[in-house]
């Protein structure tokens, strides 16, 4: 059964803090500044270890089909803006073989913490698609991706781009940029932890953790050693 629904980032809402009335500027001193290290290269894949509250689930990013999209995670993952922040949506879908459907996090459209969004890179010019266990970005209209992510708990090709179809959004589809390689357990759990009848508009309403679940770390690991070739 191909059905579509919303994979989408939920804008949080923040509190302004009035400003205090403006005092005199003071002369300071200029600061001397360190530039900022360049980011460390990355291969044609790279792998994540994402620690959360449940356990520790591995990923391992496509930086060859899908450069700018895993790029873009990854330059949140060495700012070190995954800390601390939840998986706070869990999609259960009550067809097919279960369980079906997806969890997602990040950072909701944090006005201070996300950065620009990026170009989309649709499944029909990567060449990936949505199978269970793939992460994918989060996202309203193509390229405004930015912080919002899902991972999938089953095989989910309506989220595929289908250039034939007649809606847009469907053309579209969404950015599937790598898989889980260790912890769908860890996914399943988090899939599994309670939601809120009450939290959420929409089509979110009854789909928001309750309480969410935190991504303590987010880091980059080393590949697995390559196994040792027969004497």
């Amino acid at each position: 059964m191909n059905r579509r629904f919303a994979l989408f980032a939920i804008p949080a809402l923040f509190a302004l803090v009035a400003a205090a009335p403006p005092k005199k500027p003071v002369a300071k001193r200029p600061v001397a500044t360190k530039p900022a290290p360049p980011p460390a290269p990355m291969g044609d894949t790279v792998r994540v270890a994402l620690v959360t509250q449940l356990g520790t689930i591995e990923l391992e990013l496509d930086n060859q089909r899908a450069p700018i999209t895993t790029q873009n995670f990854i330059r949140y993952v060495d700012l070190k803006k995954f800390d601390g922040i939840p998986f706070y949506r869990a999609m259960r879908l009550a067809w097919g073989d279960q369980p079906n459907g997806l969890i997602q996090g990040g950072l909701q459209g944090h006005p201070l913490k996300v950065l620009k969004p990026i170009a989309h890179e649709p499944t029909s010019l990567t060449g990936l698609s949505h199978k269970a266990g793939t992460i994918s970005m989060a996202r309203l209209a193509p390229g405004t991706a930015t912080a919002d992510w899902s991972i999938l708990l089953s095989d989910l090709p309506s989220l595929d781009a289908d250039p034939k179809a007649a809606e847009p959004e469907a053309q579209a589809g969404y950015a599937a940029f790598g898989r889980v390689t260790a912890g769908m357990d860890v996914v399943r759990k988090i899939w599994d932890a309670p939601l809120s009848p009450t939290k959420g508009e929409g089509p979110l309403k009854g789909q928001l953790l309750e309480p969410p679940v935190m991504i303590i770390s987010a880091r980059r690991i080393a590949d697995p050693p390559a196994p040792k070739s027969a004497p």
